[in-house]
């Protein structure tokens, strides 16, 4: 990156917080004011920084309208995907991938086991959202008031003996999730079935989808499942660091 660029590019961050005069921007950049007014007015120009009346600098509404565009134009399946499919190559088991919309949790990409065992779930398909380890990690991240209208207005189906039986249970699992960072479906839906699951999160730090590795257990024990959190959960914090757009750490690009 050329030092012109790399200057420019540094007196973002520094509008970021708050505004600053031209001497701040000098200083910070190490700098002559001429420099720095230089590349204030190329930033200008292009309506990444404002001058105030004051005569300082914050942050243009350009800047704010192509961050918005961007967030909108990101398509969370698509920068799954490749993550999903490695984990699934890795492991075996069924991975799925999931967001919440309208009041409810649908699953938007699926990558099936390599074994004969199917599950049934299909993408676009909503998810038992009392029990699913997806929907605990979307519902967990609410702010507090709306979690609990949620969960007051949720039927709780008796699918299995551990299914979560009322709104005071599931508010106390939802609870837990958010703290651990991480939720299970323990044959909560089906007998048989056992599933972890991991959030991905976007540059506020909000979950905007979550992940799960679902197997029954005539392939794998609960506790085999469980086993293979580190590798779910790294692989949510990959996507999450593509999708926010973050630098790959040496372990997710590997």
């Amino acid at each position: 990156m050329s030092q012109t660029v790399d200057r420019a590019l540094s007196i973002l961050p520094l509008l970021a917080q708050g505004p600053a005069d031209l001497g701040q921007v000098a200083e910070r950049l190490g700098v002559h004011k001429s420099t720095a007014l230089r590349l204030l007015r190329t930033l200008h120009e292009h309506g990444l920084v404002h001058r105030q009346q004051d005569q300082r600098y914050r942050l243009g509404a350009r800047l704010f309208a192509l961050a918005q565009e961007a967030v909108e134009n990101l398509d969370i399946r698509e920068i799954a995907h490749p993550y999903l499919t490695a984990l699934n190559e890795r492991i075996g088991h069924t991975v799925h991938l999931a967001v919440y919309e309208e009041g409810e949790v649908l699953y938007i990409d699926k990558v099936e086991s390599r074994y004969p065992v199917r599950m049934y779930s299909r993408i676009g398909k909503p998810v038992a959202i009392t029990v699913a380890a997806v929907a605990k990690l979307l519902l967990a991240d609410l702010p507090e008031p709306e979690r609990r209208a949620v969960a007051g207005k949720l039927d709780y189906p008796p699918y299995t003996s551990r299914s979560t039986p009322n709104a005071a249970a599931f508010l106390k699992e939802l609870a837990t999730v958010r703290e651990q960072g991480w939720a299970t479906d323990l044959g909560g839906h089906e007998e048989s079935i056992n599933c972890v699951g991991a959030p991905i999160r976007g540059a506020d730090g909000r979950v905007v989808a979550a992940m799960s590795v679902s197997a029954p257990n005539v392939v794998v024990t609960a506790e085999e499942l469980l086993s293979l959190l580190p590798q779910v959960r790294g692989t949510a914090d990959a996507i999450s660091r593509e999708y926010s757009g973050e630098a790959p750490t040496k372990e997710a690009s590997a």
